[in-house]
């Protein structure tokens, strides 16, 4: 992927905002980028955007910025020139499609119909906007429409919320969505922005998915392996089910192995919905990976170990 889109997918969530004044731009992207979302679409609904993309750009690069509701070429040239790496559009112009690629910007045409979607990919666009999503049937019809649109590359806004995140992420073909949940207008007019900062986070949590598969104990040989793992069976009434070098207990919450794997004691396996995307905000979080432990299934990232342990276990991500 072009590297704009390839950090909008590690994100995710992209926040969109519509800007009431200058004043609000630097410490509501602050807020954004401490709950662990240094993204924003800035829309040119309001007369302060360009001024707010051009201040944010400046004094915060860390920030991927975006322009929204861009509806001509004018629109286009500003909001480049102002510092936005891709424009989105809420629906398909192609000739302002055409020269927001011509100017080397990742550009982000609205779409809604199989049709426009194809014209957007033949333009040379990446990835394109659903909008309105839920509106327009959703993830089910992105499924539909993704069947014969193998190549295409979605991000989702409109009608977006917390509750459904998650149904248009898992989606392979869905690369990030953008919503004003977590930063909607009354809370910033309010200049609210530890709340902003929390609904990030909780938003960012969402989205990760983060939870407990199982944990894998070491053993020296198959021999232990099956005492440890009749003795936890015993313990707990759990099946026991042989593998070839581990024994699952349970349904597989214990995985014992017949010599020692990764880890001191073992390891510790944890569930999420995206790997690349946990990669991603966790090592924010200061988190360190041994990226060449990856390990990738047709393209797509299924599991990755953390560079330290922790009380001796060895901890990876694994997609689930």
């Amino acid at each position: 992927m072009n590297p704009i889109a390839e950090k909008i997918y590690e994100i995710g969530i992209v926040p969109v905002i519509a800007f009431n004044s200058v004043d609000e731009a630097l410490p509501l992207c602050k807020a954004l980028a401490d709950g662990g979302l240094p993204a924003a679409e800035v829309t040119f609904r309001t007369a302060c955007a360009e001024e707010c993309i051009k201040l944010i750009h400046k004094e915060m690069p860390e920030m991927l910025l975006g322009a929204g509701t861009v509806l001509t070429i004018d629109q286009a040239d500003r909001a480049i020139d102002a510092g936005a790496s891709f424009v989105v559009a809420p629906g398909f112009d192609p000739a302002v499609t055409k020269h927001v690629i011509e100017r080397g910007c990742v550009a982000m045409p609205g779409t809604s119909t199989a049709g426009e979607m194809q014209q957007a990919m033949n333009l040379g666009c990446e990835a394109i906007k659903f909008f309105p999503a839920e509106a327009n049937g959703g993830v089910a019809m992105l499924k539909n429409i993704g069947a014969a649109l193998k190549s295409a590359k979605w991000m989702c806004t409109g009608g977006v919320n917390a509750k459904n995140v998650n149904d248009y992420l898992n989606y392979d073909q869905i690369i990030a969505v953008g919503g004003t949940w977590m930063c909607k207008n009354d809370v910033i007019k309010a200049k609210d922005w530890d709340k902003i900062t929390a609904m990030c986070k909780e938003a960012v949590d969402t989205m990760l998915g983060l939870r407990l598969v199982h944990i894998g104990i070491n053993t020296e040989n198959e021999d232990e392996a099956k005492a440890t793992a009749n003795a936890l069976a015993s313990l707990l009434n759990m099946k026991v089910t042989p593998g070839n070098s581990s024994i699952f207990v349970g349904n597989k919450e214990f995985e014992i192995m017949k010599k020692p794997g990764r880890g001191k004691n073992g390891h510790i396996a944890i569930g999420c919905n995206n790997v690349d995307r946990a990669i991603y905000h966790l090592s924010r979080r200061g988190v360190k990976f041994d990226l060449e432990s990856k390990g990738v299934k047709d393209g797509k990232t299924m599991s990755c170990y953390m560079a330290d342990e922790i009380g001796g276990f060895a901890i990876h991500l694994v997609k689930a």
